[in-house]
């Protein structure tokens, strides 16, 4: 069929974006054609038929997008940055909603798709889609199991009309299985926490033993310089001091008026050695 100008750019683009992200790995670069492909194509070239309709270029196009971003490290923005071309999730066609449940899914961010898969899977377009089934089987085993939410993961198989009993018996009984898992893990981290606490409390139980000796030790200590420290004739040091000061400082020892301050600072430390130091460990003092 004959292309209009706006699919005939974007395919272009498309296959510039693909040379740029395999052969030159410039993915800023391919992310850029991918952008500027779908920005050509517009809001109203969101379906067609045919093998190269413009929807097909349109998801290509974001397929490349995703890979370039996952490639920069910005997967954070895949999936903003997929809903500025399909605005809601319920547009997302199967193959890129399949690429971000399988990337958030990678990086341990399932949550993240959460409330896009249900929306995706509750439309009733959808439905009628032949990837309908694997998408939930992706979406359940991906994203619901592991964040726990096994009741909403029930709701979700009963209430599908598209499932026959047996398969939705298949679904049910993965969900049991990742349901008994999920509780022998907790069991398992539960045990290791309370291990661990215990642990953790018989070393904090230990540390405030030799905190509390050490307080005790140290307290006697205190007490018994303090009680030493009030024997010391503070008055007698503090005028020995200063008879010290003036010998020194202000008067010659070996002038004879200075003896009587020389014979009065002696006999102030005589008595303050001998109420510092009991007669047992009191040393000779040599005149």
């Amino acid at each position: 069929p004959a292309w209009s100008p706006a699919p005939a750019q974007a395919a272009a683009m498309l296959e510039e974006a693909a040379d740029l992200l395999v052969l030159h790995r410039d993915f800023a670069a391919a992310l850029e054609r991918c952008e500027a492909g779908c920005d050509s194509l517009g809001a109203g070239h969101g379906s067609g038929h045919g093998p190269e309709s413009s929807a097909e270029v349109k998801c290509s196009l974001c397929v490349v997008g995703i890979q370039a971003l996952a490639e920069m490290n910005r997967w954070r923005e895949v999936l903003s940055w997929v809903l500025r071309y399909y605005h809601v999730p319920e547009h997302l066609p199967p193959k890129v909603l399949e690429l971000c449940i399988l990337l958030y899914s990678k990086v341990r961010e399932p949550q993240v798709m959460l409330e896009v898969g249900s929306s995706w899977l509750r439309d009733q377009t959808n439905k009628s889609l032949p990837e309908y089934s694997s998408l939930l089987e992706l979406y359940l085993v991906q994203v619901l199991l592991p964040l726990g939410r096994f009741e909403g993961a029930e709701e979700l198989i009963r209430g599908c009309d598209v499932l026959d009993s047996k398969q939705q018996l298949a679904f049910l009984g993965t969900i049991g299985e990742s349901r008994c898992q999920w509780t022998q893990q907790e069991e398992v981290r539960s045990a290791a926490e309370e291990q661990q606490d215990a642990a953790t409390e018989t070393v904090l139980g230990a540390l405030s033993q030799k905190l509390l000796a050490m307080l005790t030790l140290l307290r006697r200590v205190l007490r018994s310089m303090s009680s030493h420290f009030y024997l010391l004739p503070y008055k007698k040091m503090l005028l020995a001091t200063f008879l010290l000061y003036l010998v020194v400082v202000r008067l010659d020892p070996a002038s004879p008026t200075s003896l009587p301050f020389i014979y009065k600072l002696v006999q102030l430390f005589r008595q303050a050695w001998t109420a510092i130091l009991s007669p047992i460990h009191r040393p000779p003092i040599r005149d």
